[in-house]
């Protein structure tokens, strides 16, 4: 994901914006603010557009600190228990994955994410441009839940939200969902989607009159959660995130 000049001509270098993502510090958004705000310099001078270019003998300065070259890039999975948020703060007070995290680990940001009360698969990333793009639905890459609800739901119902649904004027793309298990009033479900917008999950079901009280991701895309235990992380290997990515 680096950029190389081209042969026998000059470095056209890429979009700061880009850059900062790649280094892991900010998304490309955070990035464009922070330039708007004249947080950013380049070569000792504020720069005003997230289309400037920059290359690798450019002197880049955030905040004062200057911006280290990108690392190689690297990928985690992490089992996100319930009861934290995926922020890096949060105006609450709520305890956020940061604060959980090995110290070990550079800085990293999530691909997606999950709700405070939902837990299990959450991968980590240095590279922001690559978290961009496997959060993308163009990706195609399957979600894979299990939801454990209130209520025992038929298969007819269940079957209407491959169709997609419009709830709350928010439109969802098909969502796949099966009972696995049904013990008393909870039923357990195996769910799986691509798009991935907040709450989906949760939302469909109230759309179906059921209140979803467990809900563990297990999969994103080729990604599993395996038998990793509540807040454990493990990195994946450069030969997998080369052949998945």
């Amino acid at each position: 994901m680096t950029t190389k000049p081209e042969k026998g001509g000059p470095e056209k270098g890429e979009r700061i914006a880009k850059r900062l993502s790649r280094a892991g510090i900010c998304s490309r958004r955070e990035a464009e603010r922070w330039i708007a705000d004249g947080r950013v310099r380049v070569d000792g001078k504020k720069i005003l557009t997230p289309a400037t270019l920059v290359t690798a003998g450019s002197n880049i300065v955030v905040d004062g600190k200057p911006v280290a070259e990108p690392d190689r890039t690297r990928l985690w999975r992490y089992h996100k228990p319930d009861g934290l948020v995926c922020s890096t703060n949060d105006n609450d007070g709520r305890t956020t994955i940061y604060e959980k995290l090995p110290a070990t680990l550079p800085r990293v940001m999530t691909v997606g994410r999950l709700d405070l009360r939902s837990e299990g698969l959450l991968l980590l990333t240095n590279d922001g441009e690559l978290a961009r793009k496997l959060e993308l639905p163009a990706t195609g890459w399957t979600r894979r839940y299990r939801a454990r609800i209130f209520g025992n739901p038929d298969d007819a119902s269940l079957a209407a939200l491959a169709n997609g649904i419009t709830a709350d004027g928010v439109k969802y793309g098909p969502i796949h969902a099966r009972v696995d298990s049904t013990r008393g009033d909870n039923s357990w479900l195996s769910v799986s989607l691509q798009e991935g917008k907040n709450r989906e999950i949760r939302r469909a079901m109230e759309f179906l009159g059921f209140r979803v009280n467990r809900l563990i991701r297990v999969g994103y895309g080729p990604f599993q959660l395996g038998k990793l235990e509540r807040g454990e992380v493990e990195e994946v290997t450069a030969k997998v995130v080369a052949e998945q990515t």
